[in-house]
């Protein structure tokens, strides 16, 4: 079964999707927003930006909106919102689960000693 394109977004590209959220960017406001709201944790080099932006383009996620001198503008196309809304659906179900995950394992007995106790 072939893969749908872009079915699981890597982190730099939920990040890029989000920098959209207040409007159109260019690439340095996308760059310093996503270090910004990562606290430096992602940082986005221009080879890594500009390979996002032309998947993205061409997946028609987003769409130029304007050319001065070398600063390009992109604005997020209503296809992108949805992307990234249902990116949001699938982290958020995948964190409800790592909680459920926790609530069971913290409610389960813990063995202490004894023959054939392996963790305390």
């Amino acid at each position: 079964m072939a893969k749908k394109a872009l079915e699981a977004l890597s982190e730099p590209m939920f990040y890029v999707l989000m920098a959209f959220q207040p409007g159109p960017r260019c690439g340095t406001e996308i760059a310093s927003s996503v270090e910004k709201r990562t606290q430096g944790r992602v940082r986005l080099g221009p080879g890594t930006l500009y390979t996002i932006l032309a998947k993205f383009e061409e997946e028609g996620l987003i769409r130029e909106q304007s050319i001065l001198g070398r600063k390009r503008t992109y604005s997020l196309t209503e296809l992108g919102e949805q992307r990234y809304q249902e990116e949001l659906r699938r982290l958020r179900a995948c964190l409800r689960d790592a909680a459920e995950t926790e609530r069971e394992l913290s409610a389960a007995p813990v063995p202490t000693g004894g023959e054939g106790a392996q963790w305390a």
